[in-house]
């Protein structure tokens, strides 16, 4: 029975394969054992490897060790911990921010501590799946509304029952590298005594005055907001927090699961971002060179994909989607490009919509000029 559902995947041209690494992370990565041009990771401000970085995170390995022990409530919340936490409540704006080993958790953490059975969750159709599994796993009321489509949501809040309504938007969407109309979301969200939860992992870093994400960019300030963010994308090492008003805060404390009951990262990790906190601020040389790139990439291969049919959605992130199509034909081009030596993802159902295979070229501070013209005479040179 296995044997059929894997069969059926390859046949479907669904199945995944990892690819073996061997380098850091960066632009020039040794992958499958041979030197590439990377445009894979979420590495933005290019921090994954940065030498600033490797040696907070030695000094802190000498201090603090490599492991943690503990969950954070039973010997595990160590000083670095408890600083980082406060350092992005700072950096951020809002009252407090608790930390999370993993994006994921963090959602799982935000949603489920906030709503539950008798609730109501109103959720972007094309949100990230830590956000969906963490409306299942709530036991509210999941009611998805169309992309971006405010009128929509409102018209659907204005007729729910439910004591507690909680809207739940990626910031920047991960697989389409587009805006959430924010601004529009909490206006509605104060309208409809409803919570905004705003999963800010492709943001944070990037976008907004200093790099502080979606809500600061459209310059938002609510105690109904709440802001998830990752700390392996832009900030380069490992983690998440979930920040928001010190009531919210608190409850989250008390009753998220993902921390209570699982060991704190290591407190050597939180050193490092503590470092990596400072540099982000200090990096708007970094986010203009990576905007100088992403508008490169964007007048290059607009004509380019007119021309073979592709498609290139609006973004104004690092996330640059090409949309192909067919799951065999982007597959095939993913290939093509590996074997000129540049690597980038073919991203296929159910991670997008069936019929909307794509390319996912992620662009970072750390390319240059040079990698972004390399990609696009690679993408020329490629005959469908």
């Amino acid at each position: 029975m296995i044997e059929d559902k894997l069969a059926a995947l390859a046949e479907q041209g669904l199945y995944r394969h990892r690819r073996l690494v061997d380098s850091p992370c960066g632009p020039r990565m040794v992958v499958d054992g041979r030197s590439v041009l990377a445009f894979a990771s979420n590495d933005y401000l290019g921090f994954a490897n940065d030498q600033r970085l490797i040696e907070a995170t030695v000094d802190a390995v000498r201090r603090w060790g490599v492991g943690a022990g503990a969950s954070h409530y039973l010997g595990g919340h160590f000083r670095p911990h408890d600083d980082l936490e406060h350092q992005l409540a700072h950096f951020l704006g809002l009252d407090a921010a608790s930390l999370f080993s993993t994006g994921y958790m963090a959602n799982l953490a935000a949603v489920t501590v906030m709503v539950g059975r008798g609730d109501a969750v109103f959720a972007d159709r094309l949100n990230h799946a830590s956000l969906i599994d963490a409306v299942r796993l709530s036991g509210a009321d999941s009611i998805r509304y169309r992309h971006g489509d405010v009128a929509g949501l409102e018209n659907l809040l204005a007729n729910a029952k439910a004591s507690t309504r909680l809207i739940v938007t990626d910031g920047v969407f991960s697989m389409d590298g587009d805006i959430a109309p924010l601004a529009d979301l909490l206006a509605v969200a104060e309208r409809h005594d409803a919570w905004l939860l705003v999963d800010d992992a492709h943001a944070f870093g990037v976008l907004g005055p200093k790099g502080r994400g979606t809500a600061a960019l459209f310059g938002l300030s609510s105690p109904r907001l709440l802001v998830v963010g990752t700390l392996g994308k832009a900030a380069g090492v490992a983690g998440a927090f979930v920040a928001g008003s010190e009531l919210a805060s608190r409850w989250l404390r008390q009753k998220a699961r993902t921390s209570i009951f699982t060991t704190a990262s290591p407190p050597m990790l939180a050193c490092a971002l503590i470092e990596s906190l400072r540099l982000i601020e200090d990096a708007d040389d970094r986010r203009q060179h990576l905007t100088d790139l992403i508008r490169r990439f964007r007048q290059a291969a607009a004509p380019l994909c007119a021309s073979r049919g592709w498609r290139l959605p609006p973004s104004e992130t690092a996330i640059q989607p090409l949309i192909v199509g067919d799951n065999r034909e982007c597959v095939a081009l993913a290939d093509a490009l590996l074997a000129r030596a540049i690597w980038a993802p073919a991203i296929r159902p159910p991670t997008v919509p069936v019929g909307q295979a794509r390319l996912r070229i992620s662009l970072s501070a750390a390319h240059s000029v040079d990698d972004v013209d390399q990609l696009i005479e690679a993408l020329l040179a490629i005959r469908p």
